[in-house]
This record gives C-alpha cells, structure tokens and sequence, in this order.
C-alpha cells in the first residue's frame, strides 16, 4: 500500500538531518550499502544512485565506475559534495538536486540504478521505479536496499506505534508491497 507523502515536510525534515544523518547511519546501514554498490558494480560502470543523500554509499563504488547521484534534498546533497571533495571520490560524475519521478537523463542511459534506503519515501514508487527503468541501458539492473515492515512481533507494534510521528515529519516507517 503507497502512501502519499508531503515533499516539502521530507525537505524541511532532511534539511534537519543532514548535519547528523552520517552519524546516527553510517555504521548502521554500511554492509547493505556496500552490497549494492557492488552489485551495481557487477553491471557496468553507469550508475544512478537515487537518493544519493549525504553520500554514504559513494565510497563503496569501485573507482571503475561513474556514478550519478540524485537527491531531492539540496541540504543532504551538499553534505554529499562536501563528501565527494574531502575524499577524492573520482567515481563520482555528478550529484543533483532532482525528484525520483521525474529523471532528468536520456534513455537507457546507465547500467544499473540503486535506490539505497530511499523507495519507501517517494510518493509514487511506482512512477519513480518506471523512470528508472527508462533510464535504464537494455539487461540493466535496478538495485533496491530497503526496509521492509515487519508484519508480526515487537517490531510490528513499535512501527505501528511510530507510524503517525513518522508520516508527520514526511517520512515512512515501512512500505508494504502487496
């Protein structure tokens, strides 16, 4: 079930996390990162990263490749570019301010997309997963990391009650495909 969100509140929230966001997730989401770096790796040097955000997953990107970030917060992003410089991350061919649903790139233009932590917060997934596969070279590969909700159990009751919090500042505790 898609919810809709508030673009603007995700702006505001992010433009408050983007001081702090690598230190409460860089440990956190590490491995999962660097596993979709690398299977994006696996496909060609062409990567669009949607959701770029402060960059946490840039470094994990052989030198090989050329990778394209995209973000919908300019806060997150210029953390990200800051990132880029301070680590001489040659990989990195560009970084934008752009909306998942609405790719600014010309048809089958990269080898892979990944979508690192970021699906459940666009507020067409759907629309933002069929401009990714426009942009996608032919046999490319789009490569999600994401949390799903948990359906039973503690952390079920823990998301539901997080639920409202979390949609007010514009983000999601879960996306339930189905």
């Amino acid at each position: 079930m898609a919810v809709q969100y508030d673009l603007e509140g995700q702006k505001r929230a992010y433009a408050k996390w983007a001081p702090i966001y690598d230190t409460v997730y860089e440990k956190l989401l590490a491995d999962a990162q660097r596993k979709a770096a690398n299977a994006a790796a696996s496909c060609g040097p062409d990567i669009l990263e949607v959701g770029v955000g402060t960059g946490l997953t840039l470094p994990y990107y052989p030198r090989t490749c050329r990778v394209t970030g995209i973000d919908l917060s300019s806060d997150m992003l210029r953390k990200a570019v800051q990132k880029t410089t301070a680590r001489g991350l040659k990989q990195v061919s560009l970084l934008a301010a752009m909306d998942a649903c609405a790719l600014g790139f010309p048809d089958a233009r990269f080898d892979a997309v990944t979508v690192p932590f970021v699906i459940t917060l666009v507020p067409d997934p759907e629309g933002a997963l069929d401009e990714m596969r426009r942009v996608l070279k032919p046999n490319g590969e789009i490569i999600i990391a994401s949390k799903l909700g948990a359906d039973a159990g503690a952390a079920m009751h823990v998301e539901t009650a997080l639920a409202p919090l979390v949609k007010k500042v514009g983000w999601s505790i879960a996306f339930k495909a189905g």
